[in-house]
Formats: structure tokens, C-alpha cells, sequence
């Protein structure tokens, strides 16, 4: 038995894909732009991750921009059968790097042929349109526009499945009036906790929540709490917060990234790791302790 399968498995639309998988993020060059330093060792991790056993690849073609699903396409096309590769857009970004919106119907349109190209894909398995009516996290506001241009190109057949990003609970809402939301993309891990109650909403209607910066993205996850725990149970902190996620709800399908096959193969090891109630309940208490220090 692979021991990713330890982690369980949950539904990305009509899709199963193991609940620990991987984000590509990393490939790109220092602040996601430009290229790799180490472009071979970026087609290395992508190909022990497909080795160790992980079906479900996150990325976006804003990555770069296009050079991290060049890289994938390099490391692993033509893909194994199984395998998903979700992307995203709604983003750009500017000469100098900066993220800027993307959501017209043409910018749109040109995004996810962009992504087909540079993937080599006839179809995209998963696009979430990522919001970026505030670049740093949900704001309100209608994604009406956006997501019925890209209900138009998945009647095209360009599409499968359809996600949200960076968005509120009534912006979910209003997104499965325009089509099925196959899963929601916001940020999420042990101390940044803002979508509890929309996981648990998420979970009881069977749709797939996928933490980005799962362990603090590009400030890691630091607390004396998490590595008193980790030395306890003999494992890394990442690995204790990765457990964690897998342990909070039955729908939460992690991709954490990392440009280095030891930190990859160091978080796939979460699988195994189950954490003792005791665990959990020192490390429920930290977002509480953060909040109000």
C-alpha cells in the first residue's frame, strides 16, 4: 500500500485524488516569477512526487508567468492516467512581477488556452478563477461575470470542473447558482483559521477545500507549541501541521510545495502521522494563543 493512501481520499467533481498531493508554486524563481535557479531540480521533485504516489497537482500558467507548467509539462508529459492537474486563473502579472487582475471574458479565454498550451492538454481537468478583488485575501463582491465566461469555455469542452479562489461564503454561493463549484481554494492552515466554519459547510455539502499555504507559505509556520509536539510524536513541525489539516475535516485536499525532493518527500510523510487527541487539542489552541498575544 502506497502510504500516501494513509491520507485518505476525497472528490474533486467526478475525480479522486488522494488528500495529499502537491502545490508547484515553488518552481518558479524567487516571488513566483521568472525562472528556476535549478530548472533540473525543478523536473526532479516533480517526478519523485508522481513516484511517491501523488495524483493531484496544483499550479497556475501566472506562475512565472507560463514557465512552471513548462516545467511540468518537461517533468511528466505525457501523464500518467490518474493524475490532476488543477490550475488557476484571473491573474497576471506585470513586467516587473507585480499580480494584477485578469478576469475579463478575453483575458479569461486567453488564460486557459495559455494553460492548455503550456500543459499540453487538449482539456483542463480543474480551473479555479482565483478573486482578486483584494490580492491579500476574500472581499466581497460579484464573480458573476468571470465565472460565467468560464462556464462558456467548459461547454466548449475546454473545462471540466470549475473552483473558486480567494473568495467569501456568499461568493460560494453565488458561484453554484452559475455552475457546480467542484472545490473551494482559500488560505488555511493551523494558525490562520478564518474559514472554520466554511470548511464544515464545505464538507457537509461534499466539496473538496484546498488550503493554500498549508504550512505559512513564504513565512513558515513557527510556534514553540507545534515543535514541543512534533519532538513528542518524532516528526518535523511541517509534518505535525500537515497532519493536522488531514485530521481537521474529511474534505480538506492539501498541496503543500516545495522545490526540494527531501521537503517533499519529508511532507508526503504526513501521511503516516496520526496525531493523539492530546496533540490535537495543544494545537487547536495556538490560532487562540496568536490571536490574542
Amino acid at each position: 500500500m502506497n502510504s500516501l493512501n494513509k491520507a485518505g481520499t476525497f472528490r474533486i467533481g467526478n475525480r479522486t485524488v488522494k488528500r495529499l498531493g502537491y502545490g508547484a508554486m515553488q518552481l518558479a524563481g524567487p516571488g513566483v516569477f521568472g525562472p528556476p535557479k535549478d530548472r533540473a531540480a525543478a523536473v526532479a521533485v516533480l517526478r519523485a512526487a508522481v513516484e511517491a504516489g501523488v495524483d493531484h497537482i496544483d499550479t497556475a500558467d501566472f506562475y512565472g508567468p507560463h514557465i512552471t507548467n513548462q516545467v511540468i509539462r518537461e517533468a511528466l508529459h505525457p501523464y500518467r492516467e490518474g493524475l490532476v492537474i488543477a490550475t488557476k486563473v484571473g491573474a497576471k502579472r506585470d513586467p516587473e512581477g507585480s499580480w494584477l487582475p485578469a478576469t475579463s471574458a478575453g483575458e479569461l479565454t486567453q488564460a486557459v488556452h495559455d494553460n492548455l498550451r503550456n500543459l499540453g492538454l487538449d482539456t483542463l481537468e480543474v480551473v479555479n478563477l482565483r478573486s482578486m478583488l483584494n490580492a491579500h485575501g476574500p472581499a466581497e463582491g460579484s464573480l458573476e461575470e468571470p465565472l460565467a465566461a468560464l462556464a462558456a469555455l467548459q461547454s466548449q469542452g475546454l473545462i471540466q470542473h470549475i473552483g473558486l479562489s480567494n473568495v467569501t461564503a456568499r461568493q460560494i454561493e453565488e458561484g453554484r447558482r452559475i455552475c457546480a463549484i467542484a472545490c473551494v481554494q482559500n488560505h488555511y492552515n493551523l494558525v490562520h483559521r478564518d474559514d472554520d466554519a466554511l470548511v464544515r459547510k464545505l464538507a457537509a455539502d461534499g466539496i473538496a477545500y484546498v488550503p493554500f499555504f498549508p504550512l505559512g507559505g513564504f513565512t513558515p509556520l513557527q510556534s514553540g507549541a507545534l515543535s514541543e509536539v512534533a519532538t513528542q510524536l518524532g516528526a518535523t513541525p511541517m509534518q505535525v501541521a500537515l497532519a493536522w489539516l488531514l485530521q481537521r475535516a474529511p474534505n480538506l485536499v492539501l498541496i503543500p510545495g516545495t522545490s526540494s525532493i527531501q521537503h517533499m518527500r519529508e511532507n508526503m510523510a504526513a501521511a503516516e502521522l496520526r496525531l493523539p487527541q492530546d496533540a490535537i487539542a495543544r494545537l487547536d489552541r495556538i490560532a487562540n494563543v496568536i490571536l490574542h498575544d
